[in-house]
């Protein structure tokens, strides 16, 4: 965007605020059409302010900003619909959610099919849907869109379907290969994970687990090294 040209009317969602000067946030807000967007919110700490209380996590919005520079600044924000309502562990997954975008999404890249996929696990989320599913949906939908393609039901070498049957180790940024003798087998994962991952349709406790651990595999990698806030305070509310 140049000068001072108006967008307007811009489905979003809140990832992050953090408070700037005393009366104003940074609201890091994820939008359908424009992708990730660093919007100043001016006033909104102020008591009065007609955004305060409108600019919080997991709440359809309606945005509107203008700005040419990097951080913009917001000019309204209206709610769309009642909020996800999550709590317990769904708000944790949640927390997640964000997290990851705000670390794998790069500023102004939209990501209409993704955004679409954040709604749909928010609403599963507020619906009390099993979590585990839901979260590896979102998670493959991620890398996808991002250009990191998951092959996940052709063999890398042979380029054959993958057998349900076997096992394979999953090599990242070039996908299945059929175990052999002598291969390590802490990476291994069975075909049939493979294909329900793929499929999206995890039931089976073996492709439960072995889809968790594949995932959170491939997020390290493309994540780089950096830490997710979220999972270390799932893992000590867990121990507690």
């Amino acid at each position: 965007m140049s000068g001072r040209k108006r967008v307007d009317g811009q489905r979003a969602y809140v990832l992050h605020a953090h408070p700037y000067s005393e009366s104003s946030l940074v609201v890091e807000a994820w939008t359908r059409d424009h992708g990730r967007l660093a919007l100043v919110a001016k006033g909104a700490r102020r008591p009065m302010s007609a955004l305060r209380g409108r600019l919080m996590a997991f709440q359809a919005l309606e945005m509107g900003w203008f700005g040419g520079g990097e951080v913009k600044t917001l000019a309204r924000a209206d709610w769309q619909g009642t909020p996800a309502g999550l709590r317990g562990r769904g708000l944790l997954v949640g927390y997640y959610l964000n997290e990851l975008l705000l670390k794998l999404l790069p500023r102004e890249d939209p990501h209409p099919r993704l955004f679409d996929a954040y709604a749909e696990a928010l609403a599963g989320l507020a619906a009390l849907v099993p979590e585990a599913a839901l979260l590896r949906r979102f998670e493959k939908s991620l890398l996808q869109e991002l250009g990191y393609g998951l092959t996940l039901d052709r063999e890398a070498d042979t380029g054959r379907p993958v057998d349900p049957a076997a096992t394979y180790l999953y090599v990242i940024e070039r996908g299945p290969l059929r175990m052999v003798e002598g291969d390590e087998a802490g990476d291994a994962v069975a075909g049939r994970t493979l294909l329900d991952l793929a499929a999206g349709t995890l039931e089976d406790p073996r492709s439960l687990a072995e889809s968790r651990a594949l995932m959170r595999r491939l997020l390290a990698h493309y994540l780089g090294g950096q830490a997710l806030q979220s999972r270390r305070v799932f893992m000590d509310l867990q121990e507690f």
